[in-house]
C-alpha cells in the first residue's frame, strides 16, 4: 500500500526518476531542459516540465521545486505526490485549470545538496534587473568575515560576537541582514548574483514558452528551512500590492493557514530582492499573477543559517578535511529535509489542500 512519504528520496537522481515515472504513469510528457553541469554521481542534471491540461489554456497553475537545491527533496516529494493523484488531477481539469509541475529549478543544488546553484547564487535573490544598479546590503558587509570565519567550527570568539550583534540589534534585524540578498561577495551567503543565472533564463524560457495564452497565473513555489517543523506557512510571493495579497488571502487563507506577508512583517521570512515571482512579470505580462511560497518548517532558524554558514565556508574551504565536509554536507541536508513519515504525511497533506484550493481560486477568476 503506498504512502504519501512514497515520493520522498534523498538523492537527485531517484528524485528524478520518481519525478518522470509519475508523470510517464500519468501520460504526461516531459520536457527536459539539460544543465551544463553534473551531478555529484556524474548525473545528468536537468529543469524538468510537465504539463497536465491543454496547452492553450487561460488558467494555469504552477508548481514547483528546487529553487534552493536541497530544498527540492521535499518539493519533489509534492510533486510526486500531485501527480499520482487521480482525485486532484480530475479537480484541476474540472477546474478548467492546467498544472504546469517545474521539477528542479537548481538542479545543481539539488544534486550536490546546496543551497545554491552552481555558480554560488542563491536563486530567489537572482531576479534582478542587471542593467540597473543592484541592491547594497551594506549590514551583510558588515558581517561577512564574522560569519564566515577562518576556522569551522567557529570559535566562542566568534560565537560570542554574533550573539551580541543579534542581542544589540534583534533576530529579525540579524536575519534581515544576512539572508535578504547581496551581490558584493560572490563566496559569501544569499549571493544574488551579478548575471541571470542558467536557472532564472532557463525558467524564463519555460514561462514564455507555455503561458503566453494565460490570462490568470498561480504559482506555489515549495521551501523548507523557516518555521515549526511540518508547519507550511503560505507566505505571499508577488509584489507588495493589496490586490494581489487580498487574492491570495481569499483563495488560500480561509482554512485555518493565514497568509503571511514579508511586506507586513507577519512572516517568519525578512523582506528579500530578486525573488523568482518576478519572472512571471516580466514573462507572462498579459496574465493576472496570484502566488505563494509554501515554506515548511524543519529546525529552528539558527540552526538552518548555521548551516548554510558552514556550507559556504566549505565553498571558501575546499581543502578542508574529507570528514569535515562531510559533516557539512549532512548538516545541510537536515537543516532543510526533515526524514521521518510523520513529517512527509504533513507535508504532502498541507500541500494538496493548497493546491486544491489554488484550483477553486483560479476557477472564480
Amino acid at each position: 500500500m503506498s504512502t504519501a512519504a512514497d515520493g520522498f528520496v534523498t538523492n537527485y537522481k531517484a528524485a528524478r526518476r520518481k519525478f518522470v515515472g509519475a508523470a510517464m504513469a500519468a501520460g504526461l510528457h516531459v520536457a527536459s531542459h539539460v544543465h551544463p553541469e553534473t551531478g555529484i554521481e556524474g548525473e545528468e542534471l536537468a529543469m524538468d516540465v510537465v504539463i497536465d491540461g491543454p496547452l492553450d489554456n487561460a488558467k494555469m497553475l504552477v508548481l514547483s521545486s528546487g529553487c534552493h537545491g536541497v530544498e527540492g527533496y521535499c518539493g519533489s516529494g509534492v510533486q510526486v505526490a500531485a501527480l499520482s493523484d487521480a482525485k486532484w488531477r480530475a479537480k484541476a481539469r474540472a477546474a478548467g485549470v492546467t498544472v504546469m509541475y517545474i521539477h528542479a529549478l537548481n538542479p545543481f543544488g539539488f544534486s550536490f545538496k546546496r543551497r545554491t546553484t552552481h555558480e554560488n547564487v542563491d536563486l530567489n535573490r537572482n531576479f534582478q534587473d542587471f542593467t540597473q544598479p543592484l541592491p547594497v546590503n551594506a549590514d551583510y558587509r558588515d558581517l561577512h568575515s564574522l560569519l564566515l570565519p577562518g576556522n569551522w567550527p567557529p570559535d566562542a570568539q566568534n560565537q560570542a560576537a554574533i550573539e551580541a550583534y543579534m542581542a544589540q540589534k534583534g533576530m529579525m534585524v540579524f536575519q534581515s541582514a544576512v539572508s535578504r540578498g547581496q551581490h558584493e561577495f560572490a563566496d559569501g551567503m544569499f549571493f544574488g548574483g551579478t548575471a541571470p543565472t542558467w536557472s532564472n533564463l532557463t525558467v524564463r524560457k519555460i514561462l514564455k514558452t507555455h503561458c503566453a495564452s494565460v490570462r490568470h497565473l498561480a504559482w506555489i513555489d515549495v521551501h523548507t528551512g523557516l518555521g515549526p517543523s511540518g508547519v507550511g506557512e503560505r507566505i505571499f510571493a508577488d509584489k507588495d500590492d493589496a490586490k494581489a495579497l487580498a487574492r491570495a488571502r481569499q483563495w488560500w487563507g480561509q482554512t485555518g493557514h493565514p497568509v503571511t506577508s514579508i511586506y507586513e512583517g507577519s512572516s517568519t521570512s525578512a523582506v528579500l530582492t530578486g525573488m523568482l515571482f518576478h519572472a512571471a512579470y516580466d514573462e507572462c505580462p498579459q496574465a493576472e499573477y496570484t502566488g505563494i511560497a509554501m515554506e515548511y518548517g524543519t529546525v529552528p532558524v539558527l540552526d538552518s543559517l548555521s548551516a548554510i554558514r558552514a556550507d559556504n565556508w566549505l565553498l571558501q574551504h575546499p581543502e578542508a578535511p574529507p570528514e569535515l565536509a562531510q559533516a557539512i554536507r549532512q548538516q545541510v541536508f537536515e537543516a532543510f529535509f526533515t526524514d521521518t513519515d510523520v513529517w512527509k504525511a504533513q507535508i504532502v497533506d498541507q500541500a494538496m489542500g493548497a493546491l486544491n484550493e489554488a484550483a477553486d481560486g483560479l476557477a472564480a477568476a
